[in-house]
């Protein structure tokens, strides 16, 4: 815990540094690790944590992160779960955090969940328990329908893919998406999508490799990727197939938040629509046979960092359960 506590405080205090695309000198809270994939006629990188428990459970869970992020912004996670016997997986996934940057790709939530289960076969693990966030929520749904039999449970932590934003936001291109990350303001995109207007210093630290990349060499490029990613997630809906997801699942809901894909560009009305996800957990519950949902109030797009202590009651609360 200290080393987490000073890793944190250096970045507090350095987090405007410029970062090449790899994060070369950024150090996560845990050992990275690279596994080695070939995909679309080229070899990338995967980076990875592996962390394992002083007292196994026998158990795994495989966390995915979300679109503004990496593995790093786990680290409190990992701890918990590893406190508590679960060996804890945490990938970077490809053009993300510490992996390959490829300038030509096409991604789909389908190459990423078949890249993400290279690196469990890699690790020889026939089945772990999913938590997943933002961007992981649509990865982590893809991958439970691909791959049901090794998946033990699926947590959805604030997912996006509730909805199907594109029938109510127009189509943006790949280059309009790319020229809009290029001016975006980090902290106040953050601020207004993830914090529900709030901003608190402790915050900052999440700010520090989409900051840094800003400043960095390799900015145009993480713009590029980021226009990709985006496009991804905005034209491959997963909301159509919740109700053939068949293994335990919890949702955990941040009561004020309003993430909408496109919300920014849509009609007054469209949005008026978009992004409700007290209605949105709710619903997502029902179609999902046998479903939890865990409500809490007061937080916005991350309860992992607003309410640190109900987030992770509920989910050891439902982890223990296995």
């Amino acid at each position: 815990m200290k080393k987490l506590l000073l890793l944190a405080a250096l970045h507090s205090l350095a987090w405007a540094r410029p970062l090449d695309a790899r994060l070369s000198g950024y150090e996560y809270a845990y050992p990275v690790q690279t596994l080695e994939l070939q995909a679309q006629q080229r070899t990338l990188e995967m980076a990875y944590m592996d962390v394992k428990p002083a007292k196994p459970n026998g158990q795994t869970v495989l966390l995915l992160h979300g679109k503004n992020f990496s593995g790093a912004y786990w680290a409190k996670t990992i701890r918990l779960l590893s406190d508590r016997g679960f060996r804890v997986v945490v990938p970077d996934q490809i053009s993300f955090g510490k992996s390959s940057k490829p300038r030509n790709f096409q991604f789909s939530f389908q190459e990423m969940a078949y890249g993400t289960d290279r690196l469990l076969e890699h690790l020889k693990l026939s089945q772990v328990h999913l938590v997943v966030h933002f961007l992981g929520g649509m990865l982590g749904t893809r991958y439970t329908l691909m791959h049901p039999e090794k998946v033990a449970s699926l947590t959805l932590v604030n997912p996006i893919g509730l909805e199907d934003w594109k029938l109510w936001a127009p189509y943006h291109s790949v280059d309009q998406n790319y020229a809009s990350d290029q001016k975006s303001d980090v902290k106040a995109y953050m601020r207004e999508n993830h914090f529900h207007g709030e901003w608190k210093p402790e915050y900052d630290y999440l700010t520090e490799i989409p900051q840094g990349w800003k400043e960095g060499p390799d900015k145009d490029l993480i713009a590029w990727d980021s226009a990709l990613t985006f496009d991804m997630v905005f034209t491959q809906p997963v909301v159509y197939e919740f109700p053939k997801i068949k293994v335990p699942t919890l949702l955990i809901i941040g009561q004020l938040d309003t993430t909408a894909i496109g919300k920014a560009w849509a009609s007054p009305g469209a949005k008026a629509r978009l992004g409700h996800y007290p209605e949105l957990g709710k619903r997502v519950r029902d179609q999902i046979e046998g479903a939890q949902l865990v409500e809490i109030e007061g937080v916005g797009h991350l309860p992992q960092v607003e309410k640190w202590d109900e987030y992770s009651q509920a989910l050891v609360k439902f982890l223990s359960q296995y």
